[in-house]
């Protein structure tokens, strides 16, 4: 469970943080018995006794001030502590999601949702339950002393635990169900906005902005409605607890009273005995911890959605000598049902198929971005799942139609992810693969050239495309993987990108392709039809059936 490792991983500075808190109690405890005896010296007249009292004064002056001390090393070691066990969640969640790689479920506005505000709450979760456990230090402690100072006045605290403890019980159980829901509520909110950004064009061109804003706000009223829950629970628990307690603490200070009056109590003793009643009954600490514990433990439930998804496991294994040769058993996923394909190391290979028919699917296992739900894919007779995860993503290059530019400069995008040859600069390999994909024309115009970031470079989708291409072409191994990767791209173009991608044997290339030239190109092409092999041949040959030729017409 998430929440276990979370509260393992921050143990050590929430012991710390627990030591601090009990010092701190175990200070306050003492003070009221200090206080009282002093005030008992003071009133006993004599000289000697009034002169006895000042060391007792100076005890108090003392146990106050290291309370404070206390008080604050306490804030700055939980402040530090949530801080480093927030950083370790998200890096933990975020190497999961990496590791995971698109198969994750969770919408990209979920995520970073999660990865802030539920990582913050649930980093929070150690010392929350350090201080939780210090916390009933004090009205335990506090009850125990009341004990100690007089027992009836102790009874009567006793008499009204149950209620609290029942007030406590209510407040977790209904906090718990609202912050739930109100975290789910916040992050559906995130995930329909981090949508709406990515599609700001669309938006704009519709001219309905308010229609958009509507539609990310809908979950608002739940949002509102659960954050008005909690505020009313907190609200009526705190209320209810403002209504028992000072009840009680006048009980215990009537009782006291009563006892001094019948020379039981001094009025030292009745001074503690009050003082100890406060501790005693004084749940609002320890009702303000649960709370951030009750949502810490829902924010560490929906991080823990994350971790649900299967992180990729790879091998060990190294691949022989061999072309790239590509092989599909039996391969099923989303869309595709029992593929069975040999593609030749060395060839340029087209898939193509009517929308939906499973190309960009095969494209994903066929480099490993997925695994499919049954059968194998090798290469080079190696299974992909027992290939090293250097060896692999050395050896599968990809290009997408929508690439990410995750470089800092454009030539660091170019040279992502790349394995550089022995004495060769990431500049050099940049502008060897964007002369390849017809990209470096345009990349010395920027201000900066290669050097300019990504953030200051306004491409246009056929440029960042090209920019993807250059990334796949710097990519020196046995496959390369192109899923729909050239349909930015003006025909001119892409019959000079052409001359890079279909030139040379040196590896196996995979190429989505929409367009009849790109298909006629290549050496062999496969044709998918609903998630099936339905032929596979040169483009020649099946050009003459007319249920291929329909397949371009779309």
């Amino acid at each position: 469970m998430f929440l276990r490792e979370i509260v393992r991983h921050g143990a050590p500075r929430a012991v710390l943080v627990l030591l601090l808190t009990c010092a701190s109690a175990a200070a306050g405890l003492a003070l009221p018995a200090v206080l009282g005896h002093a005030l008992d010296l003071l009133l006993a007249g004599a000289g000697a006794a009034r002169a006895d009292a000042g060391p007792w004064l100076a005890l108090c002056a003392g146990l106050t001030a290291l309370s404070v001390l206390l008080g604050a090393l306490d804030g700055l070691v939980t402040a530090s502590a949530n801080a480093r066990t927030t950083a370790w969640i998200r890096a933990r969640v975020l190497g999961h999601v990496l590791a995971a790689g698109p198969q994750q479920r969770v919408s990209s506005g979920e995520l970073v949702a999660r990865l802030t505000g539920n990582a913050a709450q649930a980093g929070t979760v150690p010392t929350a339950l350090a201080a939780a456990l210090a916390a009933v230090l004090t009205p335990v402690g506090g009850l125990v002393a009341l004990a100690l100072t007089d027992g009836w006045t102790a009874l009567v605290v006793i008499a009204g635990m149950p209620l609290l403890a029942l007030l406590l019980r209510v407040f977790i159980r209904a906090s718990g169900e609202s912050s739930a829901r109100y975290l789910t509520a916040q992050g559906e909110i995130a995930g329909l906005l981090a949508e709406a950004v990515r599609g700001i064009r669309t938006i704009t061109a519709a001219g309905v902005p308010e229609h958009d804003a509507a539609r990310i706000l809908a979950p608002m009223p739940e949002l509102t409605r659960q954050g008005r829950l909690m505020w009313r629970i907190l609200g009526s628990s705190t209320a209810r607890a403002a209504a028992l307690l000072p009840l009680l603490q006048l009980t215990v200070l009537a009782v006291a009273g009563l006892r001094l009056a019948d020379g039981a109590l001094t009025v030292g003793g009745m001074l503690a005995a009050w003082r100890y009643g406060v501790l005693a009954t004084g749940t609002g600490v320890l009702v303000g911890q649960l709370n951030g514990l009750v949502r810490g433990r829902a924010a560490a439930g929906r991080l823990a959605e994350i971790l649900e998804a299967p992180a990729m496991a790879y091998g060990s294994r190294q691949l022989g000598p061999g072309k790239g040769e590509l092989e599909l058993k039996g391969v099923s996923l989303r869309g595709l049902r029992g593929i069975d394909l040999v593609v030749p190391g060395g060839s340029v290979t087209a898939v193509v198929g009517r929308s939906g028919s499973g190309k960009s699917a095969l494209a994903a296992v066929a480099g490993r971005l997925a695994d499919p739900d049954a059968g194998a894919v090798l290469i080079d007779g190696v299974p992909l799942p027992s290939l090293s995860h250097d060896t692999l993503r050395r050896e599968v290059g990809h290009a997408f139609a929508r690439p990410a530019l995750l470089g800092k400069t454009v030539a660091g995008t170019i040279a992502f992810g790349a394995h550089l040859p022995a004495g060769e600069t990431v500049i050099q390999t940049a502008q060897e693969a964007a002369r390849a994909a017809c990209a470096d024309d345009f990349v010395r115009r920027l201000p900066l050239g290669y050097d300019t970031p990504c953030t200051a470079a306004p491409l246009s989708g056929g440029e960042a495309q090209r920019l993807g291409l250059a990334r796949a072409f710097a990519h020196t191994g046995r496959l390369l993987i192109l899923d729909d990767a050239t349909s930015s791209l003006d025909s001119a173009t892409e019959r000079k990108v052409s001359q890079a991608l279909f030139t040379g044997a040196h590896r196996t290339r995979l190429i989505v392709a929409h367009r009849a030239p790109t298909a006629a190109r290549a050496d062999l092409v496969v044709w998918l039809d609903e998630g099936r092999v339905r032929a596979v041949g040169p483009h020649a040959e099946l050009w003459q059936l007319p249920e291929y030729r329909a397949v371009f017409d779309e």
